[in-house]
């Protein structure tokens, strides 16, 4: 009374609003979390109010409240308040530990919230609320990708070299040529195929981008690697017939191993390389998978390869059946726009009189096949490099002879006479071949380019390419390739005994990385010994994935078990038997060329279980999913149909560290290098990140090692584990989400069991509770059972999903 506030004076100004900035999950039912706190941004201007003590480095415990810090934002309205507290949240970056920032946003969106129509049931009527995803902190999930591998080195040192890009030739102020593509678009596939055969030019692709590196570094180069030369690439040499840079092991290795989309890949390099053909290698009914899929599903990813830039198709059949190859052709020529180079698989030597199954009569008859599938290119695909000249000049004279189409000749440089092959094939008439940038050539991958284009200049057969531009990315290509030495895995030079062993170029360096992991890296040439061997006894089927993974798989096993192969041969039945080989005994691949070996099959077969009949159709939902016109639903869909477990981990790889591929190589593969700062862009993000390792703790008796970084001026530790340092702290045991019988803390705290090894539950009952951040929840049994275990004594401190009681 004495100020004069009475309440019939006090009026109401504007408008207010508070949040409060929690470390729980909205998604899970807001559980609690804990943790460090390994950034903290805050909001502020005028009108926000922040009250709270959070800062960087701070440590959350199951102990005291989640609350954070509470935040009030005030206005001249309602909605100017609302907006405010929006863009304060939107500033908000707090990373360690879940907060309910991404919830607290959604909300502030929702019509209902923003119009005032609220009530105390509001959460349970929107319960989408529930479900927004959380504040996302790209930035954090590169960084603790980043400290990761700087800590745990999974490659070993960074190296010191020079950055690939600065190698590059300059092509930014070059028009862009018309190439290849143009000529497609315009002439149509037949017209585009008719032109082929009926040019001088020896056509050349380019495999460095797809099959160089498959044959060489284990299909390791990513994509940040290759945009920059497709850029290159389509300024520089247009003439090339195409580009292959897609298909075959590059789809699951991009998910597997660099955690990539590999569609994402196909998009880059259509918007970067737009002028050329850009060329995939496609299973047949296999897609680019290891087994065959349904139609209607090789018919979907063929559409949708087509739509996102795929020109040229080259599609075979491991054992060589057009019948396997034919939904893959139709689905090709269904497009309209898209060329369909079907491929034989070469095997054998046909310049041998001796040959009694991989004979001239043997190709025509399967050309003439390829030929009425409706086929616009013939394709030689000699996948271990065992085409002779001889053999070379038979071949394509008759191909030529017999029927209309050009011929493309791919091979494999591994005993190092291949340019000779090519020589001879285009002295044949051949129409177009495969070669690969210098760097990337020979031994197991393609002849060099260069050595092509300068034995082919200045001839009738001239390839039209410029030796110069050709030679001005090579220095590109050779400082990649020292970026990735880690995964060399190729022959260190031409060996002649793959006439003897036939392992094709792809599968010979992955072979002798398969030794090295099993142990048998001295042994390598009485694998290659074996593996000659095992191709004779299951009837020398023509080797190409998956048939040559068969064969790699047995010789392997043999070995590795110390079996002779005429032992195993005369009594397989006694032996445990690789499920590839048993597979390809059951004719999941299709009949081999010279049919089944027999007594082996049989006897091999013997008392084995049937196997599981090829699916016919896919579910009712996922077709729908495939008949989407939504490209990232269709693309969402034929990955998990494809690859279901390496798409699933590299889902999760997204989720933990966020979208890797735009890192460096030498970010991506080696880390960060202390005292150096790196200059990080990353996709989606309009700053980019200065980064600086400052430094790297000793690990702690836990293993856990500090890394201390500065982002843009601030100072941001992350905690990693050390996997090379063995832990002296006893690990608490996690339960295994898959068994149901095991009960797992859902969060943080101090938990106290309520039951005893032997008592009887029924789903529900309580068997535990746990405390934490002033609050008591009750543990249920998810099942019917019997207390098999207490794992933790009574009032144990426990973490999220560490194993409480096991149920049986």
């Amino acid at each position: 009374k004495e100020l004069g506030l009475t309440q019939d004076k006090i009026k109401t100004h504007g408008a207010a609003l508070q949040c409060r900035i929690t470390t729980e999950d909205p998604s899970n039912n807001f559980r609690p979390d804990t943790g460090t706190i390994t950034s903290y941004r805050s909001p502020g201007g005028a009108g926000v109010r922040l009250d709270g003590a959070a800062q960087l480095g701070g440590e959350i415990t199951a102990h005291f409240d989640s609350m954070l810090v509470k935040m009030t934002c005030r206005g001249s309205d309602f909605d100017t308040d609302v907006a405010r507290a929006q863009r304060a949240l939107a500033e908000f970056n707090v990373s360690g530990v879940a907060t309910n920032i991404g919830f607290l946003r959604a909300l502030l969106r929702e019509d209902d919230f923003t119009t005032k129509r609220i009530d105390t049931g509001f959460i349970g009527s929107h319960q989408h609320l529930l479900q927004a995803p959380p504040a996302d902190d790209e930035q954090g999930r590169i960084l603790d990708y980043l400290a990761d591998v700087t800590v745990n080195k999974p490659h070993g040192e960074r190296p010191d070299s020079p950055r690939p890009i600065e190698k590059l030739p300059k092509v930014e102020d070059i028009p862009l040529p018309r190439g290849s593509r143009d000529r497609l678009k315009q002439l149509g596939p037949e017209g585009f195929a008719r032109h082929l055969r009926e040019q001088d030019a020896l056509a050349v692709t380019d495999t460095t981008f797809r099959d160089a590196h498959q044959s060489l570094l284990a299909t390791r180069i990513r994509s940040f690697a290759l945009t920059p030369a497709a850029r290159a690439v389509a300024k520089l040499t247009p003439e090339l017939l195409s580009v292959e840079a897609w298909g075959g092991a590059t789809y699951d290795v991009a998910m597997r191993f660099l955690f990539e989309d590999p569609w994402a890949r196909l998009d880059e390099l259509r918007e970067a390389m737009p002028n050329v053909n850009i060329q995939m290698l496609l299973r047949g009914r296999n897609t680019v998978g290891y087994t065959p899929y349904p139609d209607s599903v090789c018919r979907a990813f063929v559409q949708e390869a087509a739509k996102s830039g795929v020109d040229i198709f080259r599609i075979f059949d491991a054992l060589n059946d057009v019948s396997q190859m034919r939904p893959a052709i139709d689905a090709v020529l269904e497009t309209g726009t898209t060329v369909a180079e079907v491929a034989m698989a070469y095997s054998g030597d046909l310049s041998n009189p001796g040959e009694k199954l991989y004979t001239l009569d043997y190709y025509l008859k399967l050309a003439e096949q390829i030929v009425k599938s409706g086929a616009h290119v013939l394709a030689i695909k000699d996948m271990a490099g065992l085409l002779r000249p001889a053999a070379a000049t038979k071949l394509v004279t008759a191909l030529r002879r017999e029927f209309d189409l050009p011929v493309h000749v791919h091979t494999h440089d591994t005993a190092g006479g291949q340019l000779a092959t090519y020589l001879a094939a285009a002295n044949a008439g051949a129409d177009a071949v495969d070669a690969a940038s210098a760097p990337l050539s020979g031994t197991t991958s393609q002849p060099s380019m260069s050595a092509l284009v300068a034995a082919f200049a200045h001839t009738r057969r001239d390839t039209g390419l410029n030796l110069d531009a050709v030679s001005d990315l090579e220095p590109y290509w050779e400082a990649v390739r020292g970026l990735y030495l880690p995964f060399e895995a190729g022959t260190p030079g031409p060996t002649g005994r793959v006439y003897r062993h036939e392992i094709p170029g792809g599968q010979l360096s992955n072979l002798r990385a398969q030794a090295v992991a099993l142990g048998l890296a001295d042994r390598f040439e009485l694998i290659e010994d074996y593996y000659a061997a095992v191709n004779d006894m299951l009837g020398r089927p023509t080797k190409v994935t998956p048939s040559s993974k068969v064969v790699g798989d047995l010789a392997l096993h043999l070995v590795g078990a110390g079996v002779d192969p005429a032992d195993f041969a005369a009594d397989p039945q006694k032996y445990d038997i690789p499920d590839s080989v048993i597979a390809f005994l059951r004719g999941e691949l299709g009949t081999p060329p010279g049919g089944w070996p027999e007594p082996l099959r049989t006897r091999a077969l013997e008392g084995r279980s049937e196997g599981k009949e090829p699916l016919a159709e896919i579910p009712a939902e996922e077709q729908a999913h495939l008949d989407s016109e939504d490209s990232a639903e269709r693309r969402g869909t034929l990955n998990r149909l494809l690859f279901p477990k390496p798409t699933e981990e590299f889902l999760e790889h997204r989720r933990r560290f966020g979208n890797t591929s735009a890192l460096d190589d030498r970010e991506f593969f080696y880390g960060l290098k202390e005292g150096r700062e790196e200059l990080i862009h990353l996709p989606h993000v309009s700053t980019p990140m200065l980064v600086r390792l400052d430094a790297v703790s000793e690990p702690d008796d836990k293993g856990m090692r500090n890394v201390v970084v500065n982002v843009n001026g601030q100072i941001r530790p992350i905690r990693v584990r050390d996997h090379a340092v063995e832990s002296v702290t006893a690990t608490a045991e996690k339960a295994d989400t898959t068994k149901k019988g095991q009960v797992a803390a859902p969060f943080a705290g101090v938990v106290t069991v309520t039951v005893a090894d032997g008592d009887e539950v029924k789903a529900g009952d309580a068997v535990a509770i746990i405390e934490a951040m002033k609050m008591e929840a009750t543990i249920t049994a998810p099942v019917d059972g019997v207390i098999e275990r207490v794992v933790v004594p009574a009032a144990t401190k426990v973490e999220g999903n560490d194993l409480i009681v096991v149920i049986a």
